[in-house]
């Protein structure tokens, strides 16, 4: 408990400043974040991170988390070529080198390489986009996840009597899930009177109990690809809590999400 406190605390002190700076300097650092998370995935499938696949797969993420924008927005690069194109260029590169590697490097692999790239790469642009929409948004959905996280916790070692998902996550409850939206919502209260973001406190409740929900799921299945892959953590950066991915699984999963529900709700 004392080395994932340590480790918590140092984390928030490197990662909130940079999130407040903004701009290149927190682009980088995500991209940065990213690069590590998608190679944690490559480690559990047990593919060779130093190998043209791995290498391919980062080049895919990156480009799924490209703005589109050089600099100050006067090169617009969606006008040559889009990332639907890249993706399906990235699809034609890999199913070739599964001929030219002789199975090697196999068609199941391919796919697993594919979908991370494009899971990873997706949440972590959308983080960079939230942060885009302003600090109170990337804030709403950082003290979400952590209180969903914290209630789940809480309620789950108090009152916790029936198992959530027993094969994926032997240790999450039902009582802790729904202890994890109730925290979630008087946080969201709190946040909407201190720090009061463009939707009436309606909608913020609803959207806080669906991101919660989405938050838990996506923690959800970071657990079941540990568990396939027969891994206890997804790595090793952070001492205490694993990798990247054991941190970021829940907020890269509600992003996309929280972005469509804002958009519908503007």
């Amino acid at each position: 408990m004392k080395q994932r406190t340590i480790t918590a605390v140092v984390a928030a002190l490197i990662f909130i400043p940079i999130v407040m700076l903004g701009g290149w300097p927190f682009k980088i650092f995500v991209y940065l974040i990213a690069s590590i998370a998608l190679l944690e995935l490559v480690r559990m499938k047990k593919i060779a991170r130093y190998s043209v696949a791995s290498g391919l797969g980062l080049v895919l993420m990156w480009a799924l988390m490209f703005p589109y924008e050089v600099l100050d927005g006067t090169v617009e690069i969606g006008s040559i070529i889009t990332k639907s194109e890249i993706t399906l260029l990235a699809v034609l590169i890999l199913l070739s080198y599964t001929v030219l590697v002789k199975n090697r490097f196999t068609f199941d692999d391919a796919g697993f390489l594919l979908l991370s790239a494009i899971y990873i790469g997706m949440g972590f642009n959308y983080l960079m986009e939230t942060r885009t929409s302003g600090l109170e948004y990337i804030f709403f959905a950082l003290f979400i996840v952590w209180a969903t996280d914290t209630g789940a916790y809480l309620f789950g070692r108090s009152l916790g009597k029936h198992k959530l998902w027993p094969q994926i996550s032997p240790k999450k409850t039902i009582e802790g899930s729904v202890g994890g939206i109730v925290l979630a919502c008087i946080v969201a209260v709190l946040f909407q009177y201190f720090y009061p973001l463009d939707h009436s406190l309606i909608v913020v409740l609803l959207v806080t109990i669906l991101v919660s929900i989405a938050g838990q799921i996506g923690d959800l299945v970071e657990s079941a690809f540990k568990r396939h892959y027969a891994v206890k953590d997804s790595g090793k950066i952070l001492p205490g809590h694993g990798g990247v991915l054991d941190r970021f699984d829940s907020l890269i999963f509600i992003l996309p999400i929280l972005h469509l529900i804002n958009f519908i709700a503007a």
